[in-house]
């Protein structure tokens, strides 16, 4: 029982540090998500770094290099799945196995952002950026 209790803790750390960021006003506002894609409040930050820091690093943590626990977080650093912007992408708007989507909390520019940032840092040499307009075709 002390194992799986142990094995539970880090996704349930992740799960109330999610929860209690969705809940803060201060970090989300209203951008250009269509309001019929509107299932909850949106961050506000713009650049892809700070977006990292409020969507992602909780799970795939500061560096990128991913976690092990009750769940298996992958490595975004030197990922070769990051190649392609549309597969990121797809995942950051509507999730994948226990990730969940964030295309309604984020407007399109966030998500080219916050997609441009992690294929370009973390050892990832990316030099095909993607477009709000490359996110808005694919919701």
């Amino acid at each position: 029982m002390r194992s799986i209790q142990l094995r539970l803790a880090p996704a349930l750390v992740c799960a109330a540090i999610c929860l209690a960021a969705a809940r803060l006003p201060s970090a989300f506002a209203d951008d250009n998500v269509p309001p019929e894609m509107s299932y909850g409040p949106r961050f506000i930050q713009s650049d892809g770094a700070a977006l990292y820091r409020a969507t992602c690093r909780g799970c795939h943590m500061p560096d990128g290099e991913g976690a092990k626990g009750a769940g298996m977080y992958p490595a975004l650093a030197g990922n070769p799945q990051l190649v392609t912007g549309a597969y990121v992408a797809d995942v950051v708007l509507h999730g994948r196995n226990g990730m969940p989507g964030f295309g309604d909390r984020m407007s399109n520019d966030q998500v080219a952002a916050v997609v441009n940032y992690v294929r370009t840092n973390f050892g990832n040499q990316s030099t095909d950026p993607l477009s709000a307009a490359d996110v808005a075709n694919m919701r």
